[in-house]
């Protein structure tokens, strides 16, 4: 099971930018394996306001709160948390919310993080993937050098969509 957010601004559930393209190259990764997915996306605003707060809050816990139900309600299947730019933000923020039995076991990729600097609490380094490319301003966090970078550099953190090959192939290989 995944369970994706979004970006800031992006349409509920699971966005345009990365989630529906992350679905289809996942499927093509898993189908041949006779595994099944789950690809679930996090309610939550994904606005602005959340994005400069660090993530927003509600958000947070709500991906903390599906992440744990997924985990204990299908306790043979994988769980994987994924976010796109806020979206990682959530990532970060939730894990410091799960039981660590839970983040113990459970898969994680960022694209565009803003955390991109910090590990992912409780998650070990080798279920972790980082995606960031180097001239995107948000993966230097959400403060005014990195907004202005953004900005400038719109582009580079927007086509995320070309790396969904290399996230599907992580999650494959660790689920």
């Amino acid at each position: 099971m995944v369970v994706f957010a979004r970006g800031t601004n992006e349409p509920s559930p699971i966005g345009d930018l990365v989630g529906p393209q992350l679905e289809e190259a996942l499927r093509g990764w898993l189908n041949p394996r006779n595994k099944t997915l789950t690809f679930e996306g996090v309610a939550y605003s994904a606005s602005i306001a959340g994005f400069l707060e660090g993530g927003d809050p509600d958000g947070s816990k709500a991906m903390a709160s599906q992440i744990t139900l997924a985990a204990r309600l299908c306790p043979d299947a994988s769980v994987v948390s994924v976010g796109y730019s806020q979206g990682a933000q959530l990532v970060h923020n939730s894990a410091k919310q799960l039981p660590a039995d839970v983040a113990s076991h459970i898969t994680v990729v960022t694209f565009g993080d803003p955390d991109s600097r910090e590990t992912v609490y409780g998650i070990p380094a080798s279920k972790t993937c980082v995606i960031c490319h180097r001239d995107d301003g948000a993966c230097g966090g959400n403060g005014l050098l990195n907004i202005l970078l953004l900005l400038l550099f719109l582009q580079n953190h927007l086509d995320y969509a070309q790396d969904v090959g290399t996230a599907a192939k992580f999650i494959a290989e660790n689920v």
